[in-house]
C-alpha cells in the first residue's frame, strides 16, 4: 500500500473539535485521495479524520483501532459536535460498520476477533506504545514498537484478510512543546508502522 501525508490541521475548527465547516473541507480535499492507502492525518488531536475515511467505504466492513483511549466518550459540548474523543460513537452509526474492535495492550488481540468475511478499516494512534517509542500529546500505553508491529502483521497473514485501508496518528508539534528529538522518533517510529503495510498491494 503506498503511503499519503493527509494532514489538514491548518484549517480552521479542526483542532480536537471539528466544526461543521472544517469537517466539509476535510471531506472535499480526502475525496480526491485513494481510501486503499496508508495515510498520516497528523496528532491525535485530529483522530476524528478516521471517520471520513470510514464514511466512504462502500461495503460491509470492520474496523480496528489499535490506541490508548476508546475514543468513544460524549465530549464536553455534547456528543453532536465531532471530536478526537468522540469520534468512534459517530462511526458505530455508519450502516455498514459491522464490527469494531478496540487493542490497547498485546493481550487484547487475537487474530481471531477480526471477522473472516469482511474487510477491514484500520486506525492506529502511536500513544498506544510506551514513551520508548513515540512521544505524543496524550497519555500513553505501554506497547512496545515491535509488539504492534507483530498485531499488524499477522493481520494479513491470517486468512488473508482484505485491507480496505489504514491511518496513523498520533506525536506532538512545536506549538505543543515537542522538539526535534521527539519529532525524529515520531517520524522513525511511524515510517516503521507504514513499512508493515508496504507489501500489501
Amino acid at each position: 500500500m503506498e503511503t499519503r501525508f493527509s494532514d489538514y490541521q491548518q484549517i480552521e475548527g479542526s483542532r480536537c473539535y471539528c466544526s461543521e465547516d472544517a469537517g466539509n473541507e476535510i471531506r472535499r480535499l480526502i475525496s480526491a485521495l485513494p481510501l486503499h492507502a496508508v495515510h498520516y492525518i497528523g496528532t491525535g488531536d485530529f483522530h476524528y479524520q478516521t471517520l471520513f475515511w470510514l464514511e466512504r467505504i462502500t461495503e460491509p466492513f470492520a474496523l480496528l483501532l489499535l490506541d490508548n483511549h476508546p475514543d468513544d466518550q460524549p465530549g464536553a459540548f455534547g456528543e453532536e459536535l465531532l471530536s478526537c474523543g468522540n469520534w468512534v460513537l459517530h462511526a458505530r452509526r455508519l450502516p455498514l460498520l459491522r464490527s469494531f474492535s478496540w487493542v490497547r495492550k498485546p493481550d487484547d488481540f487475537s487474530p481471531g476477533m477480526l471477522p473472516d468475511d469482511l474487510p477491514l478499516y484500520i486506525s492506529v494512534d502511536l500513544d498506544v506504545l510506551s514513551r520508548e517509542f513515540a512521544h505524543t500529546d496524550w497519555d500513553q500505553g505501554e506497547m512496545s514498537l515491535q509488539e504492534l508491529a507483530s498485531i499488524l502483521g499477522d493481520i494479513p497473514a491470517s486468512g488473508g484478510r482484505r485491507i480496505i485501508g489504514v491511518d496513523i496518528c498520533g506525536g506532538t508539534s512545536p506549538e505543543k512543546g515537542g522538539t526535534d528529538a521527539d519529532m525524529e522518533l515520531n517520524a522513525s517510529t511511524r515510517k516503521a508502522v507504514e513499512a508493515v503495510f508496504a507489501s500489501i498491494p
